[in-house]
């Protein structure tokens, strides 16, 4: 699960990059006259980003959540959208209920937009792209084939949620209503409990709802309203909006700070960047989405300590009788246009008490990031780097800046020869290679990374930056050109020539998996290591086992055994590359508790002993036992049918079948 949510992290990073720049046109559009028809107009360009955010979060997470990164993913994501918000609008709801447009739940009001529905468009389309994307219909019907079948696979689930939806939304809805209503009546109390739960609802999108009771006119309250038309008691209209302006003017950015601050020194330009967008963002205009989705999933702990200051600062607020009011966000903008209003009390006070909220907020995260050691953008680990001379790279005049970064990092990791997986996050480059041992660190480093980081044997991660999808574009159009590194004498200059791509992937075939042990089947994204459950090596299954008996999974070859005997590679006759790894992080143990019973280059059945392991030594060591394989070729895969249905599994049990294109 965890492994989950930072990959959904990492996914909505990409439509949450979008927001700064709808945060600075309503930010401008407010700050100038609104006489000005400029005003009004940057203000429509902002909104029409924000508006349609649940739209980019589906489109996004359908992109981001899909194993090949294909267009036609976020295809279905946005098919997988507009189904639920157009079949749950107010007026197919009455259509579908046979009731009066005026008789539909307010509920259904707050579908269109909703980021929750954009989530879990994004999600369902990823999943389904994932397993349907080469699924080949009868000929008959063969036209709706591969990615066209996905798009129609997504209308059919979300229509089927959509019935859900109808039954269980109103529900959730008016919960959240009658529980709005009822921390009205706790005063300063009830304002502190709005920001806490506003704050927690917002990746679900239902904090809608509750904005609804309080700054709306649903339960009587209105106070976005009422403050602007200079209605109700001076000090308590705008009560459930003052406490923001500590937290978005002061509290986030400072927050910033520390997530900066606590940034390895190897990232910290990278990080700075990051964090200063979206410190500007919140600060000027109030929009906090680029800073709290930065760490909302992949540091979830931290944003439940921001929901804990928001409403902290709301509650105080609220207390001292301190009010402003916003139209759009408490940033600066909004803070300055009610700073004049009549029924603003003492909103100066909201900038000390914004003072004090940036000490909470840079402590407080400073703190949680250190104790829990919270992976906050900035975080992952580096190795130091190689001092080792650095070699020149040829370049033409047609290549540019990310071309010539792709072309040294190219030649620093060894060329295609090397290479098995180019891939990338929001900062880094991720890397499968064939051997870690032959990268040139000074080579790479020369292209004007921020940092390299050897992960293990196969996997390498590159730190290029925000930028970093333009040069992995750029590797990865190295790497289908087939492109050979030549290194000529030391006084001339590497040059980088295409040739043909060979593969001896045989197309078409379909290879057998079968169990490596006795014991316990485990899906592959549940295994308690990242590399393998984000499935970086590649796709597969792991055992949890129950005695030491290890077995060839596939009929193949034996092409590597790992010095420290922990793993060994097979090729079936297919042509795929099979990884069998013998527990996590093992290969600390320098192959004691291994016995290995086959050499490099045996032929081997599935069911042949391929190793006899003392799981007991591995256990006490601290290490656990899952034994993965993992399909390491991918991009040679067309289909994988799993049999995971019956956890309890025995040596030579089928539980996977997988396709070559």
């Amino acid at each position: 699960m965890k492994t989950y949510l930072q990959r959904m992290g990492r996914s909505l990073q990409l439509p949450v990059a979008v927001l700064p720049a709808a945060a600075l046109l309503e930010g401008i559009g407010h700050w100038l006259p609104k006489n000005w028809g400029l005003s009004q107009f940057l203000q429509v360009g902002g909104s029409a980003i924000l508006s349609q955010l649940a739209l980019l979060f589906a489109i996004g997470l359908s992109i981001g959540m899909s194993k090949t990164k294909d267009g036609a993913s976020a295809m279905a994501g946005v098919v997988a959208y507009i189904v639920p918000t157009y079949v749950l609008a107010p007026k197919q709801v009455s259509l579908l209920l046979g009731i009066k447009v005026g008789q539909v739940n307010p509920a259904f009001n707050a579908i269109a937009g909703n980021v929750f529905i954009g989530i879990i468009a994004g999600l369902i389309a990823a999943a389904l792209f994932d397993r349907f994307h080469e699924t080949k219909l009868p000929m008959a019907l063969s036209f709706f084939s591969g990615k066209r079948l996905v798009p129609i696979l997504s209308t059919l689930v979300m229509l089927l949620i959509s019935v859900v939806l109808l039954f269980v939304w109103p529900v959730l809805y008016d919960a959240l209503i009658s529980f709005g209503k009822f921390i009205v009546n706790l005063g300063w109390i009830g304002a502190g409990l709005f920001g806490f739960f506003n704050r927690l609802l917002i990746p679900t999108g239902l904090h809608q709802a509750l904005n609804q009771v309080f700054e709306f006119n649903i339960a009587g309250i209105n106070d976005i309203g009422n403050f602007w038309a200079n209605k109700g008691t001076k000090g308590v209209t705008g009560m459930y909006l003052a406490g923001y302006f500590p937290v978005m003017m002061f509290g986030l950015p400072a927050g910033a700070l520390a997530i900066y601050k606590n940034a390895l020194p190897e990232r910290k330009k990278v990080t700075a960047g990051l964090m200063m967008a979206g410190a500007f963002a919140s600060f000027f205009t109030g929009v906090t989405e680029p800073l709290e989705f930065s760490f909302m999933f992949v540091a979830w702990p931290l944003y439940v300590i921001h929901a804990i200051f928001t409403g902290l600062s709301m509650a105080f607020a609220a207390f001292m009788h301190w009010t402003a009011g916003f139209t759009f966000s408490a940033g600066l903008v909004d803070y300055i246009l009610s700073f004049h209003m009549p029924i603003a009390n003492k909103p100066y006070m909201l900038l000390v008490q914004g003072l004090v909220m940036a000490v909470i907020y840079y402590f407080g995260f400073d703190f949680a990031i250190k104790k829990f050691n919270l992976m906050t953008p900035g975080r992952e680990p580096v190795e130091a780097n190689d001092d080792a001379p650095v070699e020149e790279v040829a370049t033409s005049d047609t290549d540019d800046k990310y071309m010539v970064m792709a072309k040294k990092v190219y030649a620093g990791i060894g060329g295609h020869d090397n290479i098995n997986v180019v891939d990338n996050c929001t900062t880094r480059l991720r890397l499968q290679l064939k051997d870690t041992d032959k990268i040139n660190k000074s080579q790479i480093m020369s292209s004007g990374v921020a940092g390299v980081n050897v992960l293990d044997k196969v996997n390498i991660h590159v730190v290029v930056g925000t930028e970093v999808q333009f040069v992995a574009d750029a590797l990865k159009k190295l790497y289908d050109e087939n492109a050979v590194v030549n290194t000529v004498a030391a006084d001339e200059k590497t040059t980088v020539k295409t040739t043909e791509p060979i593969s001896d992937v045989k197309s078409g075939e379909t290879d057998v998996f079968y169990s490596v042990a006795n014991g316990y089947l485990e899906d592959i994204e549940e295994v308690s290591d990242s590399t393998f459950a984000q499935k970086m090596l590649g796709d597969g299954f792991a055992v949890v086992p129950t005695d030491g008996k290890i077995v060839a999974p596939v009929d193949g070859t034996i092409t590597t055994i790992f010095p420290t005997k922990h793993a060994l590679g097979i090729k079936t006759n297919n042509g795929l590359e099979v990884l069998v790894h013998m527990g996590i992080d093992t290969v600390q143990l320098k192959g004691e508790p291994f016995t290995i019973k086959v050499v490099e280059g045996q032929e081997v059945k599935h069911g042949d002993q391929l190793a006899q392991v003392d799981l007991d030594k591995i256990k006490t060591a601290g290490k656990k036992t899952d034994m993965m394989v993992i399909v390491t070729n991918m991009p040679s895969v067309s289909y994988m049918k799993f049999n995971l249905l019956d956890k309890d599994v025995q040596i030579n049990k089928e539980v996977l079948k997988v396709t070559t294109k």
